[in-house]
């Protein structure tokens, strides 16, 4: 579980398996155990030069200020790949705002 001042503004990464790091990449944050839906979905980008051939690094800027904020509490994080014809949907950990 990563932990995170809710007061703190910082990239927060997720390593995607067999992602080249050029598709379109999208972070949702739900309540433990809850899938996200379509209006959870925030823009992500790929942390530059992470690709590899095993998959690439996604990151998300997450805080007060940045592309999403969340309350103090415990999120599900979500990574969505769009990379027709695949739309892999990727549970990606628990982030604890404090």
């Amino acid at each position: 579980m990563e932990t995170i001042s809710s007061l703190s503004l910082e990239w927060l990464p997720f390593w995607v398996h067999g992602a080249a790091g050029t598709e379109q990449v999208e972070v949702a944050f739900t309540v433990p155990g809850v899938e996200p839906v379509p209006g959870d979905w925030k823009p992500a980008e790929w942390k530059p030069d992470s690709a590899s051939a095993r998959g690439a690094v996604a990151q998300i800027l997450f805080g007060p200020g940045g592309t999403v904020a969340k309350p103090d509490g415990t999120w599900q994080a979500w990574v969505r790949v769009t990379a027709p014809p695949q739309l892999p949907v990727l549970p990606a950990g628990l982030i604890d705002v404090i």
